[in-house]
């Protein structure tokens, strides 16, 4: 499978396909899946696992997509426990946009002490509370965390 199987005008598919500015730049890649860093207000370090394929449902994904997500999803949590040390790492489906069924992506995001405590919150109130104050994450320290996690993850 290749990149170009992406749907245009699907910013999952056009982040990956190089077609919109993704910061950080991908993070790691397996056969059927990639890892990027959350472009969202989720705060550094948090990264998005998604599917190759343009996919709405978990539904319908592969045998094969299925049988390689969730080793991925432990080694990507296991990155950010390395290199962040967070208190949890949350792990969660995103996959609406305004209301309608979009590219299915899984949220890994570390939930530190220091964001607990700045927002107030922890579990999906943290995260309405990010999203709710919308304070986006720098772009260098977004590059210098891909960085990291990309020499974690390449090991």
């Amino acid at each position: 499978m290749t990149d170009q199987e992406g749907q245009s005008g699907c910013l999952a598919c056009d982040l990956s396909s190089g077609a919109t500015h993704l910061p950080g730049g991908r993070v790691h890649a397996t056969r059927l899946w990639l890892v990027e860093h959350c472009i969202g207000p989720l705060g550094v370090g948090t990264l998005v696992v998604k599917p190759r394929r343009h996919v709405l449902h978990i539904a319908e994904l592969t045998a094969e997509e299925s049988a390689e997500l969730g080793p991925l999803l432990r080694r990507v949590t296991a990155a950010i426990e390395e290199v962040l040390l967070p208190e949890q790492v949350y792990a969660c489906l995103w996959s609406h946009s305004g209301g309608v069924p979009g590219h299915i992506h899984f949220v890994v995001q570390p939930a530190t002490r220091e964001l607990m405590n700045q927002y107030d919150a922890y579990g999906p109130a943290l995260q309405m509370a990010m999203f709710t104050e919308a304070d986006m994450p720098d772009e260098a320290a977004v590059a210098a965390i891909c960085t990291r996690y990309r020499a974690v993850l390449g090991a």
